[in-house]
């Protein structure tokens, strides 16, 4: 099955296509077709925007559009940032890093044992005859005071998942793909896709 992602993000592009190429799904991004539009998240929720971004790409390709919102909500901050995690600060001089950094300047004051924390995912596909079908993923886990690992991007250095011990950043893509908030949407995602007969497996 041939879906496009709505995403220009290479990060989010090689996470999800590992996933689905085990899924019978052919991930192709949109500007491969030509395809580079700017969608306004002007959703309240990771639901909401993913399904903005979906139907955008789908309108503007006539191809079935897969999109993805996710986040990182803090609960000692109130669910902070959330559905603004890539533009958390709103100051555009600020990289992954330096919106890593400002989440930990605003987690200071909070104890240790109060920084639980998860990553959300939110997957959405619609298709050209109107079908929209939906799915969400979490991952728990525990807001360090400090970065470790190279790996992954955005704020999995600080993201302490407990079954490995480690923070996402300092696993292989592997062990993080078969946990990752990302890769429990896609794969409630392809359940629901099978049910509603678009896969064949």
């Amino acid at each position: 099955m041939k879906v496009v992602l709505a995403s220009k993000n290479k990060h989010k592009w090689e996470e999800i296509r590992k996933i689905t190429e085990k899924l019978d799904i052919q991930l192709v991004m949109e500007s491969e077709l030509g395809v580079d539009i700017d969608v306004e998240e002007t959703g309240s929720t990771f639901e909401e925007n993913s399904l903005l971004k979906a139907r955008a790409v789908m309108e503007a390709t006539g191809l079935p559009a897969l999109a993805d919102d996710s986040g990182i909500a803090v609960d000692a901050l109130n669910g902070e940032p959330g559905i603004y995690s890539a533009r958390y600060g709103f100051d555009d001089s600020l990289d992954d890093w330096g919106r890593l950094q400002l989440l930990l300047k605003n987690m200071e004051n909070v104890p240790d044992d109060q920084r639980q924390g998860k990553f959300v995912c939110v997957i959405s596909m619609v298709t050209p005859e109107g079908d929209v079908i939906q799915a969400r993923g979490e991952v728990h886990g525990t807001i360090l005071r400090s970065p470790a690992g190279e790996g992954g991007f955005g704020y999995d250095p600080i993201f302490y998942y407990p079954p490995f011990g480690k923070t996402l950043a300092e696993v292989s893509a592997e062990e993080k793909n078969q946990v990752s908030h990302r890769a429990r949407a896609l794969n409630l995602f392809y359940d629901k896709l099978k049910e509603a007969g678009y896969a064949d497996k």
